[in-house]
């Protein structure tokens, strides 16, 4: 590319913003211009981890980086093979934000804010020179009508165009780019969390049991993990990563199914036995409310002993084996209705978008329209909570913005 060059890039979230500060690396007498639709840049990067961004997650190997897409993996091991979550971590550490690693994987800006990485990127894209122009929807992209080919936007003329603008949880907001012959795969919700309305779990909101199963029944999906109890039903890491990974099936059904809840994270039955077994020869004379024999909050075992039909003052010793079958039997195989979902609107994932295959994730350019590349959640990428979307975003950007093809 030589000076005359100019370079659009539409969408001034996390994908768009790297898409720019690549292009503006790699082609340093290029002129790039970053369209935004809204009056707000990075809204995701703000919201996202509870203010604090999630930028990352600590997994180096972009092999086992790419296991946490539900859709897109073996396509980003392309793209991983040019920037993945060691180069993140350098990119933000040498322009003074370093990043932190926290018992789960997630890593955080070191400052614990969001605003640390939005101000180190507004700095970089100063210092780079990319002319940023908020309130610009781009509604269409026309052919450029000028001899030397290229598109047209508002009425000037680019030579490469690199959509970031996101995912839509409509399909009518992909219209602009089907009218360039690419096909989308139907946007759905993914990384939701689960209403049970009917449910007297709601009454414990707020608790959390560390080390949970949650399977759907009917199908084969399952996640083991943190689960936490909400207002609305339930949500945690455990029941995200089957949002995400059931995202289209789940649609299908409806949001309505049932799931099974193992709540101590054991599988082997006679294993839970031998516990409780112990627990009561050790507290035999101990109430059953007062001596749980797992990692759960007090007041989610009482819940548990209640639900499964147990007076809670019960003894240990005075446990028969219909009450402990009873109970190991709600232990491992507790279920819950599940009637529709929550998604949090800030931090809104889809999963569907640009399809696959009719994109080279060598370059990120279109198979279809030379010259017009894709980043982010335009495409029909999506990963499981914990840094893996943002991941995604900072590799398909940098990959869009060499501008390879």
């Amino acid at each position: 590319m030589d000076s005359t060059q100019h370079v659009a890039v539409i969408g001034g979230g996390a994908a768009g913003f790297f898409a720019a500060l690549s292009a503006a690396q790699h082609h340093p007498n290029a002129e790039v211009v970053l369209f935004e639709k809204s009056n707000k840049l990075l809204a995701k990067v703000k919201v996202s981890g509870g203010g604090r961004c999630n930028v990352t997650h600590a997994c180096f190997s972009p092999a086992v980086l790419a296991k946490s897409y539900p859709r897109g993996g073996k396509q980003l091991k392309k793209a991983f093979s040019e920037f993945h979550a060691t180069h993140t971590v350098e990119w933000f550490t040498t322009r003074g934000v370093p990043l932190k690693t926290e018992e789960d994987g997630r890593m955080f800006p070191e400052a614990n804010t969001s605003q640390a990485i939005i101000d180190c990127l507004m700095r970089e894209a100063d210092s780079a020179g990319i002319d940023i122009r908020m309130s610009s929807p781009i509604r269409e992209i026309k052919p450029s009508t000028s001899n030397t080919g290229g598109f047209d936007l508002h009425g000037e003329r680019f030579d490469r165009v690199i959509v970031a603008s996101g995912g839509s949880p409509k399909p009518t907001g992909f219209d602009w780019i089907r009218a360039w012959g690419h096909t989308i795969s139907e946007p759905v919700p993914s990384l939701f969390t689960f209403n049970m309305p009917k449910e007297s779990v709601t009454a414990r909101m707020g608790l959390v049991v560390q080390d949970a199963i949650v399977r759907i029944q009917g199908t084969k999906l399952s996640h083991q993990g943190p689960v936490l109890i909400t207002h609305w039903g339930m949500s945690g890491p455990a029941v995200l990563k089957l949002s995400a990974w059931g995202a289209r099936e789940l649609e299908q059904r409806g949001y309505s199914f049932a799931i099974q809840v193992n709540w101590v994270g054991l599988s082997n039955e006679s294993e839970v036995s031998e516990l409780m077994s112990a627990t009561a020869a050790e507290a035999h004379k101990k109430k059953l409310v007062n001596a749980c024999p797992f990692d759960l909050p007090k007041n989610f075992w009482q819940f548990l002993l209640e639900k499964s039909g147990l007076d809670t003052n019960t003894p240990w010793m005075e446990l028969g084996k219909k009450g402990r079958n009873r109970l190991v039997n709600i232990l491992l195989n507790d279920t819950y209705q599940v009637k529709g979902k929550t998604t949090f609107k800030e931090e809104f994932v889809t999963c569907g978008g640009v399809a696959l295959g009719e994109v080279d994730f060598k370059t990120m350019q279109s198979r279809v329209v030379p010259g017009l590349y894709f980043a982010g959640e335009v495409l029909d990428v999506d990963g499981i909570t914990g840094g893996f979307n943002f991941q995604a975003a900072w590799t398909t950007g940098f990959v869009a913005g060499q501008l390879k093809g």
